[in-house]
């Protein structure tokens, strides 16, 4: 087993660790831990909510969540000798759940706080808790269901540049400009309230809590990609933005659908990943991955061989508007648990 180098108490706060992880995403956040390319390690990681949900059956929880806390990462790993420029390869070797912990949750959003794919069907918040055992699960709160699941990280990325994270929050508020009042926000701005940056403190403390990026969508440094096959025997290719890279880790799912409709569409939990890096000298050029992670996933997936398909078009069912090749509308009514009623 390679060795833990980032390890979380699971009674603690991010912000209390022995070595505290971050959420937020800044060049200047320090690293928690170094390691060299050829180098296997071990990363221990809290849910991406920080330990807010309960198992009970009372959603008030889900309801409540400070989103500005989420979502909480380990690291930053300095992978020595990397500099910008360079590729940095990441190899999932095994990820899994903590033996006293073998649970998760799923939730579904309310519409005033965090939302989701379906929020104006299901506003609402609602929870479901699921068991594990072994590589199966159940929920007593959905009776008569059990299945296989691919334990996955759903955030995994490298730190930007500061040029790179003044164009993110560049791009995103002009997005959230063209439609300021919306619910839920077309984007979440850099906020300083519940933020967790490692060992920083005092004025850099400050700074770079005003500065830092959500770590909600996906960008040029990957992130929240949430890509159900990343598990065991995956492959990413970072671009490599600042010296040694610092790579993060977090937000482990047992299971995800193709695409996180309630927004907290995996069932979350804590757990453990085992990484191995290297690098690519030069490989940003080398190879033209210039802006965004190149993904292989592994061999590893359930094999359902008992589904429903449900197609999607690109109608917007409230309006009978018709779109041209629309995926978002389609993916929508795929998704939409009216086609099924």
């Amino acid at each position: 087993m390679p060795e833990t180098r980032f390890k979380v108490d699971l009674t603690k706060k991010m912000d209390k660790q022995a070595v505290p992880g971050h959420n937020r995403w800044h060049p200047d956040i320090p690293a928690a831990f170094s390691v060299n390319p050829g180098e296997s390690f071990r990363m221990e990681c809290l849910d991406w909510t920080d330990g807010q949900i309960s198992n009970n059956d009372d959603p008030s929880d889900i309801e409540h969540v400070d989103l500005d806390r989420v979502h909480v990462l380990s690291g930053p790993a300095h992978v020595n000798g990397v500099q910008p420029g360079d590729l940095l390869v990441v190899d999932i070797l095994d990820v899994g759940a903590f033996q006293d912990h073998e649970w998760g949750f799923n939730g579904i959003f309310a519409k005033e706080n965090g939302g989701g794919f379906l929020v104006d069907h299901f506003p609402n918040a609602q929870k479901s808790i699921w068991d594990f055992h072994g590589i199966y699960a159940t929920s007593r709160h959905i009776p008569d269901v059990k299945f296989a699941g691919i334990i996955h990280p759903g955030l995994i990325g490298v730190a930007p540049s500061h040029e790179l994270l003044a164009e993110w929050n560049r791009r995103e508020t002009a997005l959230v400009d063209e439609d300021p009042k919306r619910v839920p926000p077309l984007a979440e701005l850099p906020n300083p309230e519940s933020v967790v940056l490692g060992t920083l403190q005092g004025e850099e403390f400050d700074r770079v809590a005003k500065e830092g990026a959500r770590t909600v969508p996906p960008r040029e440094n990957g992130g929240n990609c949430d890509i159900k096959n990343l598990s065991r025997g995956s492959r990413i290719y970072f671009p490599v933005f600042v010296e040694g890279a610092k790579l993060s880790v977090g937000d482990l799912h047992f299971s995800q659908g193709d695409g996180e409709i309630t927004f907290c569409g995996g069932i979350e939990m804590p757990g453990w990943i085992d990484l191995h890096v290297d690098v690519i000298k030069g490989g940003m050029d080398k190879y033209n991955i210039l802006q965004n992670p190149v993904f292989q996933p592994g061999p590893m997936d359930p094999n359902y061989t008992e589904f429903l398909t449900f197609e999607g078009v690109s109608v917007d069912n409230t309006s009978g508007k018709q779109s041209y090749l629309d995926a978002n509308i389609a993916y929508r009514n795929a998704c939409s648990m009216r086609l099924i009623t």
